[in-house]
């Protein structure tokens, strides 16, 4: 019943305020007139003082009262039948704001709404949530603020933070997890994830180390490893990068969803795809990797790297991949040049300008070649908009 009553309550306000404007044009209407008339009777008497005070002639005051009073008259005339209009202009839309309005809403929301569907306060959708994510977390956040020490929950709420992309709680869930229920390779693989992701996308000494304890908990762990040759690459340790994505690759199935990605790696580290979806047979390996290769950090910016913290260690990264855009343009004959530069600038989150970059190196790599296909698809794996990159 008080929702009924809310809804009439709301209703007759809504009326109101789009009546409103409509009565007040119908009265602004009289005003408009009846100052017209006022403004004309001061000219008139304005016209008599400057007539006493010899501002102007008997002549040229006769001439502008006749003037004066026949527009006057002209406006008075006129009054009863412009003060009738407003009325009859908006008697329709009157009645369509007072009946017919509040009936069409009745009748879509009995079509589209749930009238019989009872309240549910916060507390009856936490005993419920079904499907929504929110009441979810909320539900989890309020058990474990009563019981911190419960493991298993901080175990399930921290990858729900993770896709939430609320990476910093995310971390402070899997640390109790670990903490509470011992580390587990899933644990530990999915701590060293929030800990790349606060920083970017960078493999930190802090995250390789997580990886590295997780790895001796299950060697073969293909996620872990990924990390690890994904480390050595950012690190400019091409080499060993590569050695470790090729190890990766033939440990892996045929089917394996990450052996793309795992290959398109080992191409920009200086060598042919490596793994059971290689054809022996095909023509010749791609080109070695160039060691001068604009853009790779020396053992200086390496060294000078794990020093820094976090915030100087970013502005040093962007600061390399504007070098490796600006050598790019100057020689853009370097492929792996191109595929790096195209992942820095969406490690760095700057889409526009990995955009550009594929463009460009799509100009120097069209891609009926396959180095301009490796490129295309690497835009794709990095949701990078391929549209008009090939015009």
């Amino acid at each position: 019943m008080l929702f009924w009553i809310l809804v009439a309550a709301l209703t007759a306000a809504l009326a109101v305020i789009l009546l409103y404007p409509l009565l007040r044009g119908a009265k602004a209407a009289d005003n408009i007139r009846a100052g017209e008339t006022a403004v004309y009777r001061d000219q008139l008497r304005e016209l008599d003082r400057d007539l006493d005070g010899g501002l102007i002639t008997p002549e040229e005051a006769d001439y502008a009262r006749a003037e004066i009073g026949r527009r006057l008259i002209a406006v008075s005339a006129d009054e009863p039948a412009e003060t009738l209009k407003p009325a009859r202009h908006h008697r329709f839309t009157e009645a369509f704001v007072l009946l017919l309005l509040p009936v069409l809403g009745l009748c879509l929301y009995l079509t589209t709404g749930r009238p019989d569907l009872p309240s549910q306060p916060l507390e009856a959708r936490l005993e419920n949530p079904g499907n929504d994510v929110a009441v979810l977390i909320t539900k989890a956040e309020r058990h474990l603020a009563e019981k911190p020490d419960d493991g298993k929950g901080w175990d399930v709420l921290a990858p729900i933070y993770f896709r939430t992309m609320r990476v910093n709680d995310a971390q402070v869930a899997y640390r109790n997890a670990i903490r509470l229920l011992g580390p587990s390779p899933v644990r530990l693989d999915g701590l060293a994830e929030t800990l790349m992701a606060v920083s970017d996308g960078v493999v930190t000494e802090e995250a390789r180390k997580v990886l590295e304890q997780s790895l001796t908990l299950e060697p073969d762990n293909p996620r872990a490893r990924f990390y690890i040759a994904l480390s050595m690459e950012q690190a400019g340790r091409p080499d060993e990068a590569r050695q470790a994505f090729e190890a990766l690759a033939k440990q892996s199935p045929a089917d394996a969803p990450w052996l793309p990605l795992v290959n398109q790696h080992i191409a920009m580290n200086g060598d042919a795809p490596a793994g059971p979806d290689v054809n022996p047979g095909a023509g010749s390996a791609a080109p070695g990797a160039n060691p001068a290769a604009p853009g790779n950090p020396t053992q200086q910016d390496v060294a000078a790297a794990e020093t820094m913290n976090a915030g100087d260690r970013q502005q040093m990264i962007r600061g390399m991949v504007e070098n490796l855009d600006a050598k790019l343009s100057e020689d853009p004959n370097n492929f792996e040049g191109w595929i790096r530069l195209v992942r820095s600038y969406a490690v760095l989150k700057d889409k526009d300008r990995a955009a550009g970059a594929l463009k460009r190196g799509l100009a120097a790599f069209p891609p009926p070649g396959e180095q301009g296909r490796q490129l295309l698809a690497l835009a794709r794996e990095l949701g990078i908009a391929t549209e008009g990159a090939t015009q």
